[in-house]
Protein backbone atom coordinates (compact mmCIF):
# COMPACT_ATOMS: atom_id res chain seq x y z
CA UNK A 1 0.00 0.00 0.00
CA UNK A 2 0.92 3.61 -0.32
CA UNK A 3 2.11 4.20 3.39
CA UNK A 4 2.40 7.34 4.46
CA UNK A 5 3.69 6.85 8.22
CA UNK A 6 6.53 4.66 6.10
CA UNK A 7 7.27 7.56 3.99
CA UNK A 8 7.67 10.13 7.15
CA UNK A 9 10.07 7.02 8.05
CA UNK A 10 12.30 7.28 5.43
CA UNK A 11 12.11 11.07 5.53
CA UNK A 12 13.19 10.93 8.97
CA UNK A 13 15.43 8.24 9.33
CA UNK A 14 17.70 8.28 6.59
CA UNK A 15 17.59 10.09 3.18
CA UNK A 16 18.66 13.70 2.93
CA UNK A 17 17.62 15.60 0.08
CA UNK A 18 21.49 15.97 -1.34
CA UNK A 19 21.95 11.94 -1.00
CA UNK A 20 18.16 11.31 -2.30
CA UNK A 21 19.00 13.46 -5.53
CA UNK A 22 22.22 11.36 -6.14
CA UNK A 23 21.15 8.50 -6.44
CA UNK A 24 17.76 8.98 -8.13
CA UNK A 25 19.95 11.55 -10.51
CA UNK A 26 22.31 8.50 -11.05
CA UNK A 27 19.73 5.58 -12.04
CA UNK A 28 17.62 8.40 -14.57
CA UNK A 29 20.52 8.81 -16.17
CA UNK A 30 21.17 5.30 -16.56
CA UNK A 31 17.92 4.04 -17.71
CA UNK A 32 17.43 7.16 -20.02
CA UNK A 33 20.91 6.00 -21.52
CA UNK A 34 20.49 2.06 -22.44
CA UNK A 35 23.53 0.63 -23.96
CA UNK A 36 22.32 -2.65 -24.27
CA UNK A 37 18.72 -4.60 -25.32
CA UNK A 38 17.25 -7.15 -23.14
CA UNK A 39 19.12 -9.68 -24.82
CA UNK A 40 22.65 -8.27 -23.65
CA UNK A 41 23.76 -6.95 -27.28
CA UNK A 42 24.77 -3.48 -27.74
CA UNK A 43 22.51 -1.19 -29.16
CA UNK A 44 23.24 0.40 -32.64
CA UNK A 45 25.92 3.69 -31.83
CA UNK A 46 22.60 6.02 -33.61
CA UNK A 47 19.99 4.17 -31.57
CA UNK A 48 17.84 7.42 -30.41
CA UNK A 49 14.52 7.40 -28.53
CA UNK A 50 11.54 10.29 -28.50
CA UNK A 51 9.80 11.65 -25.80
CA UNK A 52 6.74 13.64 -26.97
CA UNK A 53 4.81 15.71 -24.85
CA UNK A 54 1.03 14.82 -25.56
CA UNK A 55 -2.35 15.40 -24.36
CA UNK A 56 -5.45 14.34 -25.30
CA UNK A 57 -9.49 14.85 -24.63
CA UNK A 58 -11.23 12.17 -21.99
CA UNK A 59 -14.11 12.49 -20.87
CA UNK A 60 -13.46 14.03 -17.94
CA UNK A 61 -11.03 16.36 -19.52
CA UNK A 62 -7.75 16.60 -20.91
CA UNK A 63 -5.04 14.02 -20.26
CA UNK A 64 -1.65 15.09 -20.68
CA UNK A 65 2.13 12.76 -20.38
CA UNK A 66 4.86 11.59 -22.38
CA UNK A 67 4.55 8.80 -25.35
CA UNK A 68 8.48 7.38 -25.92
CA UNK A 69 9.21 5.31 -28.39
CA UNK A 70 12.02 4.65 -30.89
CA UNK A 71 13.12 7.11 -32.94
CA UNK A 72 13.25 4.09 -36.23
CA UNK A 73 10.12 5.46 -38.11
CA UNK A 74 8.25 2.34 -37.19
CA UNK A 75 5.37 1.33 -35.59
CA UNK A 76 5.81 -0.97 -31.95
CA UNK A 77 3.20 -2.10 -29.26
CA UNK A 78 1.97 0.33 -26.94
CA UNK A 79 2.16 0.37 -23.24
CA UNK A 80 -0.03 2.49 -21.05
CA UNK A 81 2.24 3.40 -17.72
CA UNK A 82 0.65 4.54 -14.73
CA UNK A 83 3.00 6.40 -12.29
CA UNK A 84 2.41 5.87 -8.38
CA UNK A 85 1.57 8.43 -5.91
CA UNK A 86 4.43 11.17 -6.79
CA UNK A 87 3.15 11.19 -10.66
CA UNK A 88 4.91 11.89 -13.42
CA UNK A 89 8.22 13.21 -12.94
CA UNK A 90 11.78 12.18 -14.37
CA UNK A 91 12.11 8.59 -13.27
CA UNK A 92 9.08 7.72 -14.42
CA UNK A 93 10.57 9.10 -18.22
CA UNK A 94 13.11 7.24 -17.55
CA UNK A 95 11.60 4.06 -16.78
CA UNK A 96 9.70 4.77 -20.33
CA UNK A 97 13.03 5.05 -22.31
CA UNK A 98 14.60 2.17 -21.02
CA UNK A 99 11.26 0.04 -22.06
CA UNK A 100 10.93 1.72 -25.05
CA UNK A 101 14.59 0.84 -26.23
CA UNK A 102 13.32 -3.32 -25.80
CA UNK A 103 10.69 -2.02 -28.78
CA UNK A 104 7.63 -0.42 -27.62
CA UNK A 105 5.27 2.61 -27.46
CA UNK A 106 5.24 3.42 -23.97
CA UNK A 107 2.56 6.17 -22.68
CA UNK A 108 3.41 7.51 -19.05
CA UNK A 109 -0.08 9.57 -18.33
CA UNK A 110 -0.56 12.15 -15.60
CA UNK A 111 -3.35 10.10 -13.30
CA UNK A 112 -4.13 13.76 -11.75
CA UNK A 113 -4.95 15.58 -14.51
CA UNK A 114 -8.53 16.30 -13.42
CA UNK A 115 -6.47 18.51 -11.50
CA UNK A 116 -3.21 19.50 -12.14
CA UNK A 117 -1.30 19.26 -15.34
CA UNK A 118 2.81 18.13 -15.92
CA UNK A 119 5.32 17.07 -13.01
CA UNK A 120 4.05 18.29 -9.08
CA UNK A 121 7.10 16.68 -7.71
CA UNK A 122 10.54 16.22 -9.05
CA UNK A 123 11.78 13.10 -7.24
CA UNK A 124 10.62 11.05 -4.20
CA UNK A 125 12.45 13.58 -1.97
CA UNK A 126 10.07 16.32 -3.04
CA UNK A 127 7.25 14.85 -2.45
CA UNK A 128 8.06 13.70 0.91
CA UNK A 129 8.92 17.53 1.30
CA UNK A 130 6.32 19.12 0.38
CA UNK A 131 4.10 16.89 2.47
CA UNK A 132 2.66 14.95 -0.91
CA UNK A 133 -0.31 12.86 1.11
CA UNK A 134 -2.03 15.96 1.74
CA UNK A 135 -1.71 17.85 -1.55
CA UNK A 136 -2.81 14.52 -3.78
CA UNK A 137 -5.37 13.22 -1.55
CA UNK A 138 -8.24 15.65 -3.15
CA UNK A 139 -6.59 14.65 -6.39
CA UNK A 140 -6.63 10.70 -5.53
CA UNK A 141 -10.02 10.91 -4.36
CA UNK A 142 -11.60 11.18 -7.76
CA UNK A 143 -9.56 7.97 -8.94
CA UNK A 144 -12.34 5.77 -8.85
CA UNK A 145 -12.43 2.34 -10.54
CA UNK A 146 -15.38 3.67 -12.67
CA UNK A 147 -12.92 6.99 -13.63
CA UNK A 148 -9.98 5.00 -14.25
CA UNK A 149 -11.85 2.46 -16.69
CA UNK A 150 -13.12 6.10 -18.48
CA UNK A 151 -9.86 7.14 -18.75
CA UNK A 152 -8.32 3.39 -19.89
CA UNK A 153 -11.18 3.65 -23.04
CA UNK A 154 -9.94 7.49 -24.17
CA UNK A 155 -6.29 6.13 -23.75
CA UNK A 156 -6.64 3.32 -25.86
CA UNK A 157 -8.87 5.03 -28.43
CA UNK A 158 -5.84 7.75 -28.50
CA UNK A 159 -3.18 5.48 -28.65
CA UNK A 160 -4.59 3.46 -31.75
CA UNK A 161 -4.61 6.41 -33.81
CA UNK A 162 -0.93 7.08 -33.11
CA UNK A 163 1.03 6.55 -36.08
CA UNK A 164 3.49 4.72 -33.67
CA UNK A 165 1.49 2.04 -32.76
CA UNK A 166 0.78 -1.31 -34.14
CA UNK A 167 -2.90 -1.76 -33.52
CA UNK A 168 -2.90 -5.10 -35.11
CA UNK A 169 -0.79 -6.09 -31.55
CA UNK A 170 -2.17 -5.70 -27.84
CA UNK A 171 -1.36 -2.89 -25.73
CA UNK A 172 0.33 -3.75 -22.08
CA UNK A 173 -0.15 -1.80 -19.07
CA UNK A 174 1.89 -1.64 -15.98
CA UNK A 175 1.43 0.55 -12.69
CA UNK A 176 3.31 1.20 -9.42
CA UNK A 177 2.00 1.59 -6.05
CA UNK A 178 -1.72 3.16 -6.27
CA UNK A 179 -0.96 2.51 -10.22
CA UNK A 180 -1.23 -1.10 -9.50
CA UNK A 181 -4.87 -1.52 -9.58
CA UNK A 182 -5.37 0.59 -12.67
CA UNK A 183 -3.86 -1.90 -14.79
CA UNK A 184 -6.36 -4.58 -14.00
CA UNK A 185 -9.27 -1.76 -14.26
CA UNK A 186 -7.53 -0.96 -17.46
CA UNK A 187 -7.77 -4.27 -18.75
CA UNK A 188 -11.05 -4.56 -17.76
CA UNK A 189 -12.05 -1.93 -19.67
CA UNK A 190 -10.77 -2.76 -22.73
CA UNK A 191 -10.38 -6.34 -22.73
CA UNK A 192 -10.38 -6.51 -26.58
CA UNK A 193 -7.04 -4.38 -26.94
CA UNK A 194 -4.92 -4.45 -23.53
CA UNK A 195 -3.78 -8.07 -23.29
CA UNK A 196 -0.61 -7.68 -20.84
CA UNK A 197 -0.82 -6.17 -17.21
CA UNK A 198 1.61 -5.83 -14.47
CA UNK A 199 1.25 -4.61 -10.99
CA UNK A 200 4.43 -3.45 -8.95
CA UNK A 201 4.30 -3.01 -5.55
CA UNK A 202 0.46 -2.27 -6.16
CA UNK A 203 -2.06 -1.36 -3.30
CA UNK A 204 -5.71 -1.99 -2.92
CA UNK A 205 -5.65 -5.14 -5.08
CA UNK A 206 -7.80 -7.07 -3.28
CA UNK A 207 -10.49 -4.89 -1.64
CA UNK A 208 -12.64 -6.85 0.59
CA UNK A 209 -16.97 -6.31 0.21
CA UNK A 210 -16.14 -3.93 -3.35
CA UNK A 211 -17.50 -5.30 -6.87
CA UNK A 212 -15.16 -3.31 -8.15
CA UNK A 213 -12.13 -4.14 -6.56
CA UNK A 214 -10.15 -5.52 -9.16
CA UNK A 215 -9.68 -8.84 -8.23
CA UNK A 216 -13.22 -9.57 -8.71
CA UNK A 217 -12.95 -7.83 -12.37
CA UNK A 218 -10.54 -9.78 -13.64
CA UNK A 219 -13.20 -12.18 -15.61
CA UNK A 220 -13.64 -8.90 -17.54
CA UNK A 221 -10.33 -8.43 -18.97
CA UNK A 222 -8.59 -11.03 -21.69
CA UNK A 223 -5.29 -10.16 -20.58
CA UNK A 224 -2.39 -12.21 -18.48
CA UNK A 225 -1.02 -10.67 -15.12
CA UNK A 226 1.99 -10.47 -13.42
CA UNK A 227 1.19 -9.19 -9.97
CA UNK A 228 4.91 -8.57 -8.68
CA UNK A 229 4.47 -7.71 -4.42
CA UNK A 230 6.71 -6.27 -1.84
CA UNK A 231 7.80 -8.10 0.78
CA UNK A 232 7.04 -5.92 3.39
CA UNK A 233 3.21 -5.60 2.06
CA UNK A 234 2.98 -8.90 2.07
CA UNK A 235 4.41 -9.62 5.76
CA UNK A 236 1.53 -7.00 6.80
CA UNK A 237 -1.57 -8.28 4.54
CA UNK A 238 -0.16 -12.26 3.44
CA UNK A 239 -3.60 -13.06 2.21
CA UNK A 240 -3.86 -10.79 -0.50
CA UNK A 241 -1.86 -12.50 -2.91
CA UNK A 242 -3.52 -16.17 -2.31
CA UNK A 243 -6.78 -14.34 -2.93
CA UNK A 244 -5.82 -12.49 -6.04
CA UNK A 245 -4.22 -15.69 -7.49
CA UNK A 246 -7.15 -17.73 -7.00
CA UNK A 247 -9.58 -15.19 -8.58
CA UNK A 248 -7.17 -14.93 -11.75
CA UNK A 249 -7.38 -19.03 -11.28
CA UNK A 250 -11.39 -18.90 -11.76
CA UNK A 251 -11.26 -16.55 -14.14
CA UNK A 252 -8.89 -18.64 -16.03
CA UNK A 253 -6.76 -15.81 -16.59
CA UNK A 254 -3.01 -16.96 -16.60
CA UNK A 255 -1.05 -14.58 -13.61
CA UNK A 256 1.95 -14.75 -11.85
CA UNK A 257 1.82 -13.28 -8.27
CA UNK A 258 4.89 -13.53 -6.93
CA UNK A 259 6.71 -11.69 -3.84
CA UNK A 260 10.00 -10.06 -4.37
CA UNK A 261 13.00 -9.84 -2.15
CA UNK A 262 11.86 -5.32 -2.39
CA UNK A 263 9.68 -3.42 0.06
CA UNK A 264 7.33 -1.16 -1.21
CA UNK A 265 8.70 0.64 -3.89
CA UNK A 266 11.65 -1.26 -4.85
CA UNK A 267 11.23 -0.90 -8.24
CA UNK A 268 11.12 2.76 -8.65
CA UNK A 269 14.49 4.38 -9.04
CA UNK A 270 14.02 7.55 -6.99
CA UNK A 271 12.12 5.33 -4.43
CA UNK A 272 14.01 5.00 -1.51
CA UNK A 273 13.62 1.39 -1.42
CA UNK A 274 14.78 1.10 -4.90
CA UNK A 275 16.51 -2.32 -4.37
CA UNK A 276 18.52 -2.98 -7.91
CA UNK A 277 18.88 -6.49 -8.12
CA UNK A 278 14.90 -7.07 -7.56
CA UNK A 279 14.11 -4.31 -9.79
CA UNK A 280 16.16 -6.36 -12.65
CA UNK A 281 14.43 -9.41 -11.63
CA UNK A 282 10.75 -7.49 -11.84
CA UNK A 283 12.11 -5.92 -15.37
CA UNK A 284 12.94 -8.94 -17.03
CA UNK A 285 9.40 -10.51 -15.89
CA UNK A 286 7.81 -7.63 -17.17
CA UNK A 287 9.51 -8.30 -20.55
CA UNK A 288 8.56 -11.54 -20.74
CA UNK A 289 5.37 -11.13 -20.11
CA UNK A 290 4.98 -8.29 -22.97
CA UNK A 291 6.72 -10.63 -25.24
CA UNK A 292 4.26 -13.51 -24.68
CA UNK A 293 0.90 -11.42 -24.99
CA UNK A 294 1.77 -8.37 -27.02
Amino acid sequence: MCDEAKLKVWAKDAISRRQFGVFAGAAAVAACAPTTGSDGEELPSNFAMISDAVSFPTRDGTMDGFLVYPEKGEQYPAVILWPDIAGVRQSKLAMAMRLASEGYAVLVVNPYYRDVAGEQFSDFAAFIEADGFSKVGPWREKLSADAIQRDAQSIVTWLDAQKQVDTSRGIGTQGYCMGGPFTVWSAAAVPDRIKAAASFHGGGLVREGDPMSPHNLIGNAEASFLIAVAQDDDAVSPDVKTTFAEAADTAGRPTLVEVYAGDHGWTVPDSPAYAEPAAEKAYADLLTLYSENL
